[in-house]
């Protein structure tokens, strides 16, 4: 069985992967310490492992994957099934190339945009000839609001919320629908964007906010909640 850790900015999550597995055991907390290591490794048979993290990792983590499983340092040097087209590849997170690997893999040979919307709102482009060319990162939903909030003397910490106008008609609903169609807005427009450059695009939607933002959209996507864990998976079985 194969474990993968993706150590976002808001979410660590752990996902373990099992030969011809239709889909991964997937948790999510807060912090991964040893104690959740050592509680899934006397529970699961744990072969190889790997990890993908755009925040601070805690060195014992790595040091415990190394000695109890055949662990991947992931880096962008590794061996991956598409080629990087980037001009600071050593800048690039990991997080996004293993975006970009997941994307290519669910749609081989084709053009593909993958959405990420978490903390940031992330889009990474893959040719049909397995290129990585790179793409855009905007703020995400949670960070328009607390933006807001933040740099202003009075407008209040809003959240995600079902909108049912277009119209606000207080400082609440004005805020959540300059944010949240704000957001809308602008994925549509980026699909758009690349849709007209690039005949038979797929477009997959992933990250944290996907359920807020998925209905709304009016461009054909398909939804992958757990589309860096497919492509890390990929990577540590290329490089295992």
């Amino acid at each position: 069985m194969n474990l993968v850790i993706d150590i976002g900015n808001t979410l660590q999550k752990i996902a373990l992967f099992s030969e011809g597995c239709s889909a991964p055991i997937v948790y999510s907390f807060p912090k991964i310490d040893l104690i959740i290591l050592e509680k899934l490794f006397s529970q699961y048979k744990i072969e190889k492992s790997i990890i993908s993290s755009v925040a601070s990792c805690d060195p014992q983590v790595e040091a415990y994957l190394a000695k109890h499983s055949h662990w991947v340092a992931f880096s962008v040097k590794s061996n991956l099934p598409i080629k990087i087209d980037y001009e600071t590849p050593e800048t690039l997170g990991l997080d996004r190339i293993a975006n970009a690997v997941g994307a290519a893999t669910l749609f081989p040979n084709e053009n593909v945009l993958s959405i990420q919307a978490g903390t940031c709102l992330v889009a990474d482009f893959v040719s049909a000839d397995g290129t990585y060319k790179g793409g855009s990162i905007s703020p995400g939903l949670f960070m328009r609001f607390r933006a807001l909030h933040h740099f202003t003397q009075r407008l209040p910490q809003e959240s995600f919320s079902e909108l049912e106008d277009n119209i606000g008609r207080n400082t609440q609903t004005s805020i959540q629908i300059g944010v949240i169609k704000g957001v809308i807005y602008e994925i549509e427009g980026i699909i758009n964007s690349y849709e007209n450059r690039y005949k038979g695009l797929k477009t997959i939607l992933t990250g944290g906010d996907l359920e807020h933002l998925q209905k709304s959209i009016k461009n054909t996507i398909f939804a992958a909640p757990n589309l860096v864990l497919w492509g890390l998976n990929k990577i540590l079985e290329i490089n295992g």
